[in-house]
């Protein structure tokens, strides 16, 4: 089926090479609607963008990119809303810069309603993603939906615990619609096209290019109430997302960790520049002021512990700890701490980290 003529002339101007943010803005300013933009002279657009983007514009673009869209469109899973859309997120028109085009996959509805971001570092630790989960998914049995931007660690964490509850989560791609990266998160990106949304507002093709993710970062924090920052080094790239969501006017919450990890610096950073500190996803509620009207936060486990698997916890603390270190504390020999540490890792209770120090999990 053929595109309409107001859409093929919006994916004509967003595909120009060089027309994007402020020249797109003063074009469509200037000319109203991209079909206009298209009937001006070379010499009036030249008036709004350098020579050269007027000569491309003037020049058009193949149809082949069109084509392509077209295509992609017979999925009725897929659509391309433009800022002329009434079903354009609001929220996203508060933001700098707003994406003249969303690539949307699965439930465009969800791009209305009160979200929550959720973000930290892809290479958390498993407490880290345990903390990701478990908030996502009393949050989203709250009744917010859960942004983030399927990459591992946290985002992905986020994501599942958002689908986990009664709610779902929006995922916010630095790709083309079409490509998921990274690829081990296929299988929850398909879960979040059937049960969510995929959005982007890079073209089709668009191959993951390490610029495209700080940009695509604005749409996260954008698109939700607050953000929250489960766990980031001193350099990570949710620092730009909770930035980005203090900028927007957006709440920025942050969970506190160990002083020795240095997966918890930007966390502490952020608390020492305002973010509010948060223990609980109710902590989270509270202060978005949002009524937490579903199941509370899981009771903590109530199984029988036995002695030695006692003295075991207690010697190993909250800290990441060798094992030579847990022998020591814990006056167990080498053999009991390797079957009681296989028994916790198997319940979830304790995780290795890299370099095979131990850490508890609290869920």
């Amino acid at each position: 089926m053929p595109l309409d003529e107001e859409l093929t002339a919006w994916l004509r101007l967003t595909l120009i090479p060089g027309l994007y943010g402020d020249r797109l803005r003063r074009l469509l300013s200037a000319f109203g609607r991209p079909q206009a933009v298209f009937s001006a002279s070379a010499t009036a657009l030249s008036r709004h963008v350098p020579d050269a983007v007027a000569a491309a514009i003037k020049r058009g673009i193949d149809d082949e990119a069109i084509n392509a869209v077209a295509g992609w469109l017979q999925d009725p899973a897929n659509q391309v809303v433009t800022l002329a859309d009434p079903n354009y997120p609001q929220q996203l028109l508060q933001v700098p810069d707003p994406p003249p085009l969303l690539y949307v996959k699965g439930s465009l509805d969800l791009l209305r309603r009160p979200a929550l971001a959720i973000v930290g570092s892809r290479n958390a630790t498993a407490q880290g993603e345990a903390n990701a989960e478990a908030f996502a998914r009393i949050l989203s049995d709250s009744g917010l939906t859960i942004v983030s931007g399927l990459a591992l660690g946290v985002d992905a964490a986020a994501h599942r615990g958002a689908l986990a509850g009664s709610g779902s989560s929006i995922a916010v791609l630095g790709t083309g619609a079409d490509i998921i990266y990274p690829a081990r998160n296929r299988a929850l990106a398909h879960d979040l096209a059937e049960r969510g949304v995929l959005v982007s507002e890079f073209a089709l093709g668009t191959r993951p290019i390490a610029a495209n993710f700080p940009r695509r970062n604005r749409l996260i924090s954008g698109l939700a109430l607050g953000c929250l920052v489960v766990e980031a080094a001193a350099e990570s790239g949710s620092l730009i997302t909770a930035r980005l969501a203090n900028e927007q006017g957006r709440e920025v919450f942050a969970i506190p960790g160990s002083i020795h990890s240095p997966l918890a610096k930007g966390c502490h950073a952020l608390i020492k520049q305002g973010a509010k500190l948060v223990e609980s996803a109710h902590d989270v509620l509270e202060e978005l002021r949002w009524p937490a009207h579903a199941r509370s936060e899981p009771a903590p486990r109530n199984s029988p512990i036995d002695a030695h698997t006692r003295r075991l916890l207690d010697a190993l603390g909250e800290d990441p700890c060798e094992r030579d270190t847990l022998a020591a504390r814990s006056g167990l020999s080498a053999a009991e701490i390797s079957v009681l540490l296989t028994q916790l890792e198997l319940d979830g209770t304790v995780a290795t980290l890299p370099g095979g120090s131990i850490q508890r999990i609290h869920r």
